[in-house]
This record gives C-alpha cells, sequence and structure tokens, in this order.
C-alpha cells in the first residue's frame, strides 16, 4: 500500500496540482524543493500532517538520497527551460532514480517532455531524451510521462501571450504553422497521480499527454486574443526576423534563447498510437472551458469585458 509520496517540485506549476492530486487521493506528500518555503502554500490543500516538506537539490546526489528515506513512490517534476541542461536534466533525473531505487520505492514517475530525443542538436530536447534513458538504467520500472505544451492559471505559456496582446495594439507570431497540442495541468496531475499509485498497471511504460485539440501557434495567440476581448493587428514573422528578435530577447513575449525559439519551431503533438490520457482514464479538458476563467484579468474591463470570436 503506498503512503508516503515523495514529490521533486512540488512547489512549481505543475506541482502544486500534483500535490492536490495525491492529497486528496488521502496520501502523505512529501514535497521536495531547493527552497521549501517557496511550497509552503500547498500546505492548506491537505490535512493536519498530510504535507511534509524537505530542501534538496537533485544536482546533490546527498541531498537527494536523503529526501527519498522511506518513500513509497517518487515523482520527478524537475526541468529547466535555459541553463544548465545536462545537471539538471541528465544527472539530476539520474541521482532521483538512484536513489528511489536505493530506498526501495515501489515506483518512480519522470516527467519528461514531448519531442525528448537523445540525438537531438537542441539542448533541451536531447536533455530531456538522455534523462529518459538514465531513468531507464537506474530504475527499469518508471514511468515516463511526456506532455504537450501544459496551460493553466499560473502557466507561462497562454498569459505570456495574454499579457502581450493587452499591451501591443500589434502583435507579432512567430512560426505561425508550428502545432501544439495544449493539456490542461489538472488533467497532467491528475495522470501523474494515477500512474504513480498503480506501478502494477503503468509501470515501465511512456506516456504522452496530449490535450483534445491540436492548435497552430497562429491559432492559438488568436484564440487567446478572442478570450480577452482584444481585436489587435497579427503580424506573422519571416523566420530570418523572428530568429533575430530571439537571440536579442527585445520583444515581449518572445523566447528568451535561441534554443526556446528552435523548439516553438518543431510541432509538439502525441504520437500517433502513443499511450495517452485516454490510457490512464483521464479525460482532455479544451481550452476553450476553463481559460476564460482566470484570462479575465487581461480584459480591457475585466470581468465585466466580453470575449469575441476567433477570427
Amino acid at each position: 500500500m503506498v503512503e508516503l509520496v515523495t514529490l521533486f517540485g512540488g512547489g512549481g506549476f505543475l506541482g502544486r496540482y500534483v500535490a492536490q492530486a495525491l492529497l486528496q487521493r488521502g496520501m502523505r506528500v512529501r514535497i521536495v524543493e531547493r527552497d521549501p518555503k517557496r511550497a509552503f502554500f500547498v500546505k492548506p490543500l491537505g490535512g493536519l500532517g498530510q504535507t511534509q516538506f524537505i530542501a534538496a537539490d537533485v544536482t546533490k546526489p546527498a541531498t537527494v538520497a536523503r529526501a527519498v528515506q522511506g518513500s513509497d513512490v517518487v515523482v520527478n517534476l524537475v526541468g529547466i527551460l535555459s541553463g544548465k541542461f545536462e545537471a539538471v536534466q541528465v544527472e539530476g533525473a539520474r541521482n532521483v532514480a538512484e536513489a528511489a531505487r536505493a530506498a526501495g520505492a515501489k515506483a518512480l514517475v519522470h516527467v519528461s517532455a514531448i519531442g525528448a530525443d537523445a540525438a537531438s542538436d537542441i539542448p533541451y530536447a536531447r536533455t530531456k531524451g538522455q534523462g529518459e534513458a538514465t531513468v531507464r538504467e537506474a530504475f527499469p520500472a518508471a514511468t515516463i510521462v511526456r506532455p504537450s505544451i501544459i496551460f493553466g492559471a499560473e502557466d507561462d505559456f497562454v498569459n505570456r501571450f495574454a499579457g502581450m496582446i493587452q499591451s501591443a495594439p500589434a502583435v507579432p507570431i512567430m512560426s505561425p504553422d508550428t502545432r501544439f497540442q495544449p493539456v490542461y495541468v489538472a488533467d497532467v496531475a491528475k495522470a501523474i497521480a494515477e500512474t504513480a499509485l498503480s506501478p502494477e498497471r503503468f509501470g515501465g511504460r511512456t506516456f504522452e499527454l496530449g490535450g483534445p485539440e491540436v492548435i497552430s501557434m497562429a491559432d492559438l495567440i488568436r484564440r487567446t486574443a478572442a478570450m480577452i476581448g482584444a481585436t489587435p493587428r497579427f503580424i506573422t514573422l519571416p523566420d530570418a526576423l523572428s530568429g533575430l528578435i530571439a537571440s536579442f530577447g527585445f520583444l515581449p513575449g518572445a523566447p528568451i534563447t535561441q534554443d526556446q525559439w528552435r523548439m516553438l519551431k518543431q510541432d509538439n503533438v502525441v504520437t500517433p498510437g502513443a499511450d495517452n490520457l485516454a490510457t490512464i482514464g483521464v479525460r482532455p479538458t479544451p481550452i476553450a472551458t476553463v481559460a476564460p476563467s482566470w484570462l479575465v484579468r487581461y480584459r480591457r474591463l475585466g470581468r465585466f469585458g466580453a470575449e469575441r470570436k476567433a477570427s
């Protein structure tokens, strides 16, 4: 029987939802962060004594080993979009997997990303792929979860576009034809909790998680504008110009690095035939049914402003 789930990155955007999903299932949850105080807001989500907090850094094996002591299940949500990819997404993933095995954990769930590829020339995608390999080597029964772009009230994707649209009369669109399959953060959290607590069904498998729609970059930006009642002018940028903008990062909402811009040029959708949300028993939530509830703050008149039909 699973009693204690240790959650690396439990104070992050996805982590808070995973913690809540586990707490609702009656689990004791140990939240691991480099600075645990940043995750204290999770405590009221559970009952008295249901949450624990501990400091650890996935790049420091001794702290990881200490964090997983007594764990029945370990979940690793830690990832970065820039910085020391190798240290965090490869060595860090290995440290968590090896510590989970040494602690006798019954299950390990490792969160990667759609597009993870150890042969990629993009550092983020390459290290995600290499991280999956190190996890499988150290903990063969681990479950790998690969989400598409995750959206939710606290995300840094749809909110970034909404903020850009709100403040600019003209909105540039980079890589307009790139396709995404945005997936709701609560659905991803349910999937992670379910796979974590049912290793006999899901252990050793890889799941790709996407929402119910495949949406192009241009369509996503136009839909976001409609949801906040904005009617800006849309300008499609050629690759050469958007690449230059990305390298300097001077455009509001633009990728911070060239690597992030290169990732935006690649489709981010579930592979046909892959295990997915339906395999786990989670029904995906359309973005249009939930996003307006938090995007309302970007409307000119707030809750009194009207949505518009996407053109």
